[in-house]
């Protein structure tokens, strides 16, 4: 009879002590950083809906790591048994120990041989929804037509142009980060990946990354959506930093109401869909998915509407955030390139909110001292986020000033040009070499 050691039947504290001492503290942090996300979202600092199931994600994937079955890592890496072979055995042992390779029940994102793949979907349980749902954008379609649905783009169509405006400065980090991230090592495809953080929303990222930089997308999309948190977090400061507060109180003087019908809103989805499609039939997806969304909230279709709103939106975000966590392994998270990221990430977000920020300084002094610039932060696409933000802060110094509706288009308007921009770098990209 076999001994048994008594660790072999906790294997996950098994892999942890045996582990090298980077993938050991990488795993020991992520999980208090899954704690802290989890924390942060129930306490309403971060977005609930996605840090929950992402936090409890990233626990999940970092203290389940188990050792694979010799035949079974193998077929997983490799395709082959290993036929009994002791040191080939012990080889894959010790590449689960170092986090080098699938050490779970969850799934792994790199695997790209269909044999192994289709192994894998009868083992992992998350598998079949990264493969059908994740690794092709379409959790990022599914959450594009429920924002679709939940826009009004009247606040677009009231004020066109300085909506527009304001959103294209607002992609200032999108366009800056760019040669940056070149500058610092990384390929085209990657840079355009990152640079995409610029825009703050997370399908574009999602699917930019999925099309440029495959092989990256894991890292530079964790890095977005926890970055998105700085919406919420430090924006408020950078306003109160760049606008000082007799402006930010600045109260715009009233406009008769622009009363936009349903048929002209459906008007504006079906021909910006049918422009956008025709330049940027790239992120054709994207379009689509927004807009059709637009149309059914606009056609006043309830059924369609119950169910993109609902099951279809909220379900997304919840597998969004839960393969978001899972994710975050150890040894996918812990690249060299994984630290650029992260501060081009930031950076992005940073740039862009200042760009934002400018066109509400430009569009104040080209209306005559009458537009408040608070406006501008409304531009970084996430809606309703920026525009809430924008808001919250002129409301503290001047309860009677109401920028929200501008604030609003502004915001929508900033979910388009995102979208444009990443038509624009999965275009040009493959063109000048990823």
């Amino acid at each position: 009879m076999h001994s048994v050691n008594f660790l072999d039947l906790f294997q996950g504290i098994t892999t942890l002590i045996s582990s090298p001492p980077t993938i050991l503290f990488g795993r020991l942090g992520l999980i208090l950083l899954g704690m802290v996300l989890l924390y942060l979202g129930k306490k309403g600092v971060l977005e609930a809906l996605l840090m929950i199931p992402m936090g409890l994600g990233m626990i999940a994937v970092n203290a389940g790591v188990l050792f694979l079955d010799p035949v079974t890592a193998d077929q997983i890496v490799s395709g082959a048994a290993v036929n009994g072979d002791p040191v080939v055995a012990q080889h894959l042992v010790e590449q689960a120990a170092s986090g080098k390779m699938p050490g779970g029940l969850f799934m792994a994102p790199m695997v790209e041989k269909s044999d192994n793949l289709m192994y894998l979907m009868q083992v992992d349980f998350l598998q079949p929804v990264y493969t059908f749902a994740f690794s092709n954008g379409l959790i990022a379609c599914f959450v594009f037509m429920g924002i679709g649905v939940l826009l009004d783009v009247g606040f677009v169509i009231a004020r066109p142009f300085l909506c527009m405006f304001i959103a294209l400065c607002a992609e200032l980090g999108t366009v800056v980060t760019f040669p940056i991230a070149i500058a610092l090592g990384l390929t085209n495809g990657e840079a355009a990946s990152i640079a995409m953080v610029g825009g703050a929303d997370g399908p574009m990222v999602l699917f930019t990354s999925l099309t440029l930089a495959k092989h990256m997308f894991v890292p530079i999309t964790v890095v977005a959506y926890l970055y998105l948190g700085l919406t919420y977090g430090g924006y408020p400061y950078l306003i109160r930093l760049l606008v000082p507060a007799k402006l930010r109180g600045l109260k715009m003087p009233a406009r008769a109401p622009v009363k936009v019908t349903s048929d002209e809103k459906l008007a504006f989805s079906v021909v910006g869909c049918a422009v956008l499609c025709l330049l940027f039939p790239s992120a054709a997806p994207l379009f689509l998915s927004l807009f059709i969304g637009v149309a059914v909230r606009e056609s006043g279709l309830k059924y369609f509407i119950a169910v993109i709103d609902g099951p279809l939106l909220y379900g997304a975000t919840l597998f969004l955030g839960l393969l978001l966590g899972v994710l975050c392994e150890a040894s996918t998270i812990l690249d060299p390139k994984v630290l650029i990221l992260l501060v081009l990430g930031i950076l992005a977000l940073l740039i862009s909110a200042v760009g934002g920020l400018l066109g509400g300084y430009a569009a104040y002094f080209f209306s005559g001292r009458k537009i408040n610039p608070v406006i501008g932060i409304a531009g970084v696409s996430c809606v309703p986020s920026t525009a809430k933000v924008a808001q919250k802060e002129v409301f503290k110094v001047n309860a009677a000033s109401i920028i929200l509706p501008e604030a609003l288009g502004a915001s929508i308007c900033g979910v388009i040009t995102s979208a444009i921009f990443t038509g624009i770098y999965i275009t040009l990209i493959p063109l000048i070499g990823k």
